[in-house]
């Protein structure tokens, strides 16, 4: 790492709103902490930025002193790109402003919002747009990567959805970018992660939504599985837009729909949701239900805020985590039965599969109209292993990299790039198929000399 003086770095917190934290300040572990307790990274300087023109002050400072740089948003990367050792970290996480426009059902968000901060916002207006399903995600994290949620069939990916973007590059110039303006980068933000530069505000379009969903669970016992998953791979299949059903393969948490004796044992969990009334999909409900025989079932009104933080538990820090994932045009019965397998040896409590429900809308675009390319996707499975105890380490990751391994000729070939592991460097030109020629191209020119690295990197070329 270059040197850096003590003239310098009071020189940078002189011309900030926000503040530099140094190792051993007393919130500097706070500040380095992320929710994948596997990640133990310890930056040389952590920027608490308190908007943009501290975020500029930060790249430009990286840049001159030739130091490695991360950018957090939300903190959620498992791959833990929002820190790196011995650099700086240009932190937004204070960062949280949302506007909403109502009328021309436009959000503006700052880049260290929350998935939260965004639905609290646009909610009090009965509108929202295709994010994620976990409330402490960030929002900015999230959309460089593609993003998907319950909206998704309806209303598209989360980068169908932005309409605008103000990013900080490589050099130090904030720009604006849209569909007229810096063209080329702003295809790359729709999916190529944070490649191109810190960026600052996302400007979103919002659909009618809520207040209240028909969401929740059925839940069927795992010696069902085998039936009840190619019941759903062929129900999925033929579904229209306006339903969204995954799937969860794990042990069964303390549910109070669920009696006792049932807690701790292998389930399937189909998780319901529409934007529609209760009333108007009871004919779904019951053809889900039919699926199997079910254990219980909690399916009903639910406002939508509140669903969008139904899964928050399952990212609860401290815990350990390690992802592994497919992307599947279709579930063959092979593919099947290696899920069916190896949800039935879980390594831990708190380990899960799951089948996101891609499709509808999603589905609706050219592979090449913006950086994310997947649209003959389906399904994108997350093998989530989770745990505490450091001395599980080895076991919970064998489990993961060989369901890997026994899954992946079934599997399409892509990826979704915000579930790619710190170790899977291999697999970024499968995140981006077509397109990571021309990403490469597009790095080359804002970002010649690679210093937006701390990520599934994509280096410069032609």
């Amino acid at each position: 790492m270059a040197t850096v003086g003590v003239s310098e770095i009071e020189e940078l917190q002189g011309s900030l709103r926000g503040s530099v934290l140094l190792p051993g300040e007393p919130q500097y572990e706070a500040a380095r902490s992320i929710w994948n307790a596997m990640i133990d990274k310890r930056p040389a300087l952590i920027l608490r930025c308190a908007g943009a023109a501290d975020v500029r002050a930060g790249v430009n400072f990286a840049r001159e002193h030739g130091l490695p740089l991360a950018v957090r948003g939300g903190g959620h990367n498992i791959a833990g790109s929002a820190l790196v050792d011995d650099g700086l970290v240009i932190d937004m996480s204070g960062m949280r402003g949302v506007r909403v426009a109502p009328q021309a059902k436009r959000a503006w968000v700052e880049g260290g919002a929350t998935l939260r901060d965004f639905d609290h916002e646009a909610q009090a207006y009965g509108l929202a747009t295709p994010l994620g399903i976990n409330s402490s995600t960030g929002v900015g994290g999230l959309t460089l990567g593609g993003g998907f949620g319950w909206l998704t069939r309806k209303y598209g990916m989360t980068v169908d959805n932005l309409v605008a973007a103000d990013i900080v590059v490589a050099s130090g110039e904030r720009l604006h970018t849209d569909a007229d303006t810096h063209p080329d980068l702003f295809w790359a933000l729709r999916g190529g992660g944070g490649n191109f530069g810190a960026v600052t505000s996302f400007e979103f379009a919002l659909h009618a939504v809520g207040p209240l969903v028909t969401a929740g669970l059925i839940v069927f016992p795992g010696a069902q599985a085998p039936s009840v998953l190619k019941n759903y791979r062929d129900y999925a299949e033929a579904l229209g837009p306006d339903l969204s059903l995954w799937v969860v393969l794990r042990k069964a948490p303390p549910l109070p729909f669920l009696a006792a004796p049932v807690h701790g044992t292998d389930i399937v969990a189909l998780v319901f949701f529409s934007a529609q009334p209760e009333q108007q999909v009871q004919a779904a409900l019951a053809d889900v239900r039919a699926f199997g025989e079910p254990l219980g079932e909690h399916v009903g009104a639910v406002p939508y805020t509140a669903w969008q933080q139904v899964f928050d538990p399952l990212l609860i820090p401290p815990a350990r985590n390690y992802w592994k994932s497919h992307n599947f045009n279709t579930l063959s019965d092979a593919a099947l039965d290696v899920v069916v397998s190896y949800a039935g040896k879980l390594p831990s409590e708190h380990s899960e599969i799951f089948l996101g429900l891609l499709g509808g809308a999603a589905n609706t675009h050219a592979p090449d109209e913006m950086a994310y390319p997947h649209r003959a996707a389906l399904y994108a499975m997350n093998v989530h292993t989770r745990w505490l105890d450091p001395r599980d380490d080895a076991r919970c990751l064998a489990w993961a990299r060989e369901f890997f391994q026994a899954a992946a000729p079934h599997a399409a070939g892509g990826v979704y790039i915000n579930f790619l592991n710190e170790d899977e460097v291999d697999r970024i030109a499968d995140a981006y198929g077509p397109n990571y020629a021309r990403l490469k191209a597009i790095k080359a020119k804002y970002d010649p000399d690679n210093l937006f690295r701390s990520n599934q990197n994509i280096r410069p070329g032609v």
